[in-house]
């Protein structure tokens, strides 16, 4: 399975496609950067057009999106605005999408719901067999919150065989 794994926010989103079949196989990442001078509506149009450019590139048959956990800042609402155009260009492109939050993501790759970008990064390249950590760290993000779908995948069948 093909899955699209996306860390949303307003200047950079993150993505990694990853191929869940054994073995594990990361077939692109990056980031998909918008212009500070555009309004914001014009900045979550582009991000719209990018996303369905990579899902009609990569064919993912699922997508994975990176719930956003309330802090201050003042880029809040911008994130969260983001996180919409993401949810709904993927209802709209019929892709499936699941959600987790940054502790389930880390728990499910390290065991540890408070590991640090560093524990995660070492097991996103592990599971991946990468030799070099894929960057920015927005697309690392990403491709650890696709890779929290397989494994809970996994974890999913194991408990019902």
């Amino acid at each position: 399975m093909r899955v699209l794994g996306i860390d949303p926010g307003l200047a950079k989103v993150g993505y990694g496609v990853v191929d869940t079949t054994d073995p594990m196989t990361l077939l692109a990442c990056g980031v998909i950067r918008t212009r500070p001078g555009p309004s914001s509506g014009e900045r979550l149009v582009e991000i719209a057009q990018d996303l369905r450019q990579l899902v009609e590139q990569h064919g993912p048959q699922l997508a994975v999106v990176e719930k956003f956990f309330f802090y201050r800042s003042s880029n809040t609402i911008a994130v969260v605005q983001a996180r919409g155009v993401v949810l709904m260009t993927m209802a709209h492109l019929r892709v499936p999408t699941l959600e987790y939050a940054p502790t389930q993501v880390k728990r499910t790759l390290t065991g540890d719901g408070h590991a640090d970008k560093d524990q995660v990064l070492n097991a996103v390249m592990k599971a991946l067999r990468l030799e070099h950590p894929p960057r920015p760290d927005d697309a690392a993000d990403a491709i650890a919150v696709a890779l929290t779908a397989k494994f809970h995948q996994f974890h999913d069948d194991q408990q019902q065989g």
